[in-house]
């Protein structure tokens, strides 16, 4: 029987050039979009894997139920938190999208963490009042601590670009080790000693229930006064309220925020309890790190390559586990 890929949702022609190249003529590509209500049972019912960005907006009420044959629902997503895994069979085997934006968003997190460091927004704020700041001090990275809280695809690509600037890697992971260099890795354990030894934070872990509301007030006391928080994972990753009340306890902190607690694409709307941005010690994106040219192409591609594995035998990248389907 021919191997197919049922791909839940809208795929634009030149994308769907790139997913018939990357999968290499190892199986068809079927989208549901072209299909009526019959073609689309057929499809999910025969499919040897899923591809899908958001089961629960992409398919309609009833069809998760079709999927018998798949091997594996593979998210173009790295983060899918937002996703009713619940819904889906529990047979199937699920995977993230590991580390597919983890050139931008490294790229973003050293630039908030420049920002920050240099005090750039500041600076522009009170020239735009009329003040010559020539002599206020800034920072520099190289030989300061970088701590990397979740060191998956995201923390490695963001280790690589701030050991280049000069600065030491301090890691945690579940394994507490990885192949990748760094001058200190611990496992979730360890916390309390990378939150007091980080001049930079860098928040790159997944959201689970294990992590929701992780980084509180007492995390958050054991940092540096004058560290630099970088969140580019999840809002609700740090307690809100806590964090707040610490920045304006401590006007050398920095919170770069590029996720937030509530946002348009999972929640569907922006909404902070907090006038973070009336801060002049935060630095705020709108979730947008990883939204460069080509990345959604690239995306797709390294999807495909984790359904490759799994047509050819392999074990599959990016698999969650049992608490992690629950979260």
């Amino acid at each position: 029987m021919t191997n197919t890929v049922a791909v839940t949702f809208n795929v634009r022609p030149p994308e769907r050039a790139a997913l018939t190249d990357a999968i290499g003529g190892m199986a068809a590509m079927v989208y549901l979009t072209d299909l009526d209500d019959a073609g689309r049972t057929a499809a999910l019912r025969d499919a040897t894997a899923i591809l899908a960005r958001d089961t629960g907006r992409d398919l309609r009420p009833g069809e998760a139920d079709a999927i018998q044959s798949a091997r594996l629902i593979q998210f173009i997503t790295a983060g899918i938190d937002f996703v009713r895994l619940d819904a889906l069979p529990a047979g199937v085997p699920v995977a993230s999208n590991g580390g597919a934006y983890a050139g931008p968003m490294a790229e973003h997190g050293l630039a908030m963490t420049l920002a920050a460091a240099k005090r750039l927004l500041i600076e522009q704020t009170a020239l735009a009042r009329g003040e010559f700041n020539q002599f206020t001090r800034n920072r520099m990275l190289s030989g300061k601590v970088c701590g990397i809280l979740g060191f998956g695809g995201i923390g490695v690509a963001t280790a690589r670009l701030m050991r280049a600037m000069g600065m030491h890697i301090h890691a945690i992971n579940r394994g507490g080790r990885s192949d990748e260099p760094t001058d200190w890795i611990g496992t979730v354990a360890d916390l309390d000693s990378l939150l007091a030894a980080s001049d930079v934070l860098i928040v790159s872990t997944p959201l689970t229930p294990a992590t929701r509301d992780w980084i509180g007030a007492r995390e958050l006391g054991l940092m540096k006064t004058d560290a630099i928080l970088v969140n580019l994972a999840r809002g609700e990753i740090i307690q809100e309220a806590p964090l707040f009340a610490h920045l304006q306890a401590n006007p050398t902190f920095f919170a770069c925020i590029d996720a937030w607690w509530v946002e348009p694409v999972r929640h569907g709307a922006f909404r902070v309890d907090h006038p973070f941005l009336s801060l002049p010690n935060v630095i705020g994106s709108p979730h947008n790190s990883a939204s460069v040219p080509g990345m959604t192409e690239a995306a797709l591609r390294r999807a495909v390559a984790n359904i490759r594995r799994v047509l050819t035998g392999e074990a599959p990248h990016y698999v969650l586990g049992a608490t992690e389907r629950m979260g």
